[in-house]
C-alpha cells in the first residue's frame, strides 16, 4: 500500500462549542418565587415577589419584542405600592430601578436590571433572609443570562440556604458561561463552589477533582487569591482522606499562596490548628488557636475558637489554659440558643476536660452540648456528646485528674510562620 504523502495538509481542528446547561430557577415551592412570602410578610414580601415575577417575564422575551409587555398603569401602581411599603433606602431605590421595566420594557439595559437585583440581594443576605436572597439573585442572573458571576452567586446563596440541587445547576451554568466569556475568575470560583458542595455531601473524591480544576484554572490565569482558596479547600479534604504529611504540605502551599496578610489567613490557621489537634499535637494547636482568637470578631465564631483552644489546652495538660477557655465559653451562655456553633464548642470543651480527667466538667459540658444539639437537630454532635457523657459518668470518682500524655510535634516552621503572620496582622 502506498504511504500517504508527508506533506498532506491536516484537517482543521473542530471547534467545540462549550455547552451551558440550564439551571433550576426554583426549588420545591408550589409557585415560583413564592418562598419570599414565607420569609417576609406583606406588603414588602409581596412587592419582592412581584418584582421577581416581572423580571422573569421581562427576561424571557427578546429585547426587540419587549415593548408593550406590561399594562400601561403598572408602573404608577408599583410606585404607589413602594411608597406604602416603607422599605429601607437601598432596597427602595433598587426596586424603583427594577420597576422602570414596567414603564419602558424595551429601553432599560439588562445591566441596570441586574445591578438593581444585586442590590436587593445584598439587602436580603444582610438580613439573613436567604430564601428571598436566592430568589432575587436568580432574578439578577436571568436578567443577564450570559453573566457568569451572577450565575455563581445564585449557586453560593442556594448552597447556604440548603438548596443543594439548585446550587449545583447554577455552579455548572457558571462554569459554562465563564468558559464562553473568558471570565476565568467566575469559571474557577464555580469549580470551588462545586467542590465545596460535594464536600458537604461527603463525596470527597468528586470534591477533590473540582478543587483541582479550580486550582489549575487559577494557576493558568495567575489568580493567586483563588489559588490560595483552592489549596486551602484541598487541605481540608486531605485532613479527612490523606496521610498527615500530605495534608500538611497542602497547608504550607495554601499559606504561601495567601501570603502573610491575607484576610483568610486566620481561617487557614484555625483549620491547620484543628488538624494538629485531631492528630494529638495539642501544644502547637493551642499556640495557633491563641493567635487566631484576636482576629475573630463575630461572637458566635469566637465561642468555637475559644473552645478549640480549651480542648488543645486540655490535651496538652495545660490546666490554666483550659480554665481560661472554659470561662470564656460559659460567659457566652446567654447567646448559645442563637449560636449554631455552640453545641460543637461545648463538645470540644468536654473533650478537653476528658483529657485532663476532669470528669465533672466533662459531664457538664457534654450534657449541655447534647441538649443544645437535640434542639437544633445536630445528630453527629448528639452521638459524640453521648459517648463523652457516658465515659465521664463511668470514670467519675475512679480515675483522678492527671496531665495529658506526651504528644507528637508539628512542623515548627509552619507553626512559627502562622503565629508570626497573625501577630503582625494585629498591629
Amino acid at each position: 500500500m502506498e504511504a500517504a504523502p508527508a506533506n498532506r495538509p491536516r484537517k482543521p481542528r473542530r471547534r467545540w462549542r462549550w455547552h451551558v446547561p440550564p439551571a433550576l430557577v426554583h426549588g420545591g415551592e408550589s409557585l415560583e418565587g413564592v418562598q419570599v412570602l414565607d420569609e417576609i410578610p406583606e406588603p414588602l414580601g409581596l412587592l419582592l415577589w412581584e418584582t421577581y415575577r416581572d423580571v422573569v417575564l421581562w427576561s424571557s422575551v427578546a429585547p426587540e419584542e419587549r415593548d408593550g409587555l406590561f399594562a400601561a398603569e403598572a408602573y404608577e401602581a408599583r410606585l404607589r405600592a413602594l411608597a406604602e411599603a416603607g422599605a429601607d433606602e437601598p432596597l427602595d431605590q433598587a426596586l424603583r430601578a427594577v420597576a422602570a421595566i414596567l414603564k419602558d420594557p424595551g429601553g432599560v439595559p439588562e445591566a441596570d436590571v441586574t445591578a438593581a437585583c444585586r442590590t436587593a440581594t445584598d439587602w436580603a443576605e444582610g438580613k439573613a433572609l436567604l430564601s428571598a436572597a436566592v430568589t432575587l439573585a436568580t432574578a439578577a442572573a436571568l436578567a443577564s443570562p450570559t453573566n457568569a458571576a451572577a450565575a455563581h452567586r445564585v449557586g453560593m446563596i442556594a448552597r447556604a440556604n440548603g438548596e443543594s440541587a439548585r446550587a449545583e445547576t447554577w455552579f455548572r451554568r457558571a462554569v459554562g458561561l465563564g468558559r464562553q466569556a473568558n471570565d476565568w475568575a467566575s469559571y474557577a470560583e464555580a469549580f470551588l463552589g462545586l467542590g465545596n458542595l460535594y464536600k458537604q455531601r461527603g463525596n470527597y473524591p468528586a470534591a477533590r477533582r473540582f478543587h483541582i480544576r479550580a486550582l489549575r484554572a487559577a494557576r493558568r490565569h495567575a489568580m493567586r487569591e483563588i489559588q490560595g482558596r483552592a489549596l486551602h479547600d484541598l487541605f481540608c479534604i486531605a485532613m479527612q482522606t490523606s496521610p498527615p504529611a500530605d495534608a500538611e504540605e497542602l497547608a504550607r502551599l495554601a499559606f504561601r499562596a495567601y501570603g502573610s496578610r491575607h484576610p483568610r489567613l486566620p481561617a487557614l490557621a484555625h483549620d491547620v490548628a484543628y488538624f494538629w489537634m485531631s492528630q494529638g499535637r495539642f501544644a502547637p494547636a493551642l499556640e495557633v488557636f491563641r493567635a487566631v482568637l484576636p482576629h475573630i470578631h463575630d461572637s458566635r465564631e469566637r465561642v468555637l475558637v475559644a473552645a478549640n483552644a480549651g480542648r488543645a489546652a486540655g490535651g496538652s495538660g495545660n490546666r490554666a489554659g483550659f480554665d481560661e477557655a472554659w470561662q470564656s465559653v460559659w460567659a457566652a451562655e446567654p447567646e448559645w440558643e442563637r449560636t449554631p456553633l455552640a453545641p460543637q464548642a461545648l463538645l470540644e470543651l468536654a473533650n478537653g476536660a476528658s483529657s485532663l480527667r476532669d470528669w465533672p466538667r466533662a459531664e457538664r459540658a457534654a450534657e449541655t452540648a447534647r441538649d443544645l444539639a437535640q434542639r437544633r437537630g445536630q445528630g453527629q454532635v448528639i452521638i459524640e456528646s453521648e459517648a463523652v457523657l457516658d465515659a465521664a459518668r463511668r470514670k467519675r470518682g475512679v480515675e483522678p485528674a492527671v496531665p495529658a500524655a506526651t504528644e507528637e510535634s508539628a512542623d515548627p516552621e509552619l507553626v512559627a510562620d502562622l503565629v508570626r503572620s497573625l501577630n503582625v496582622a494585629r498591629r
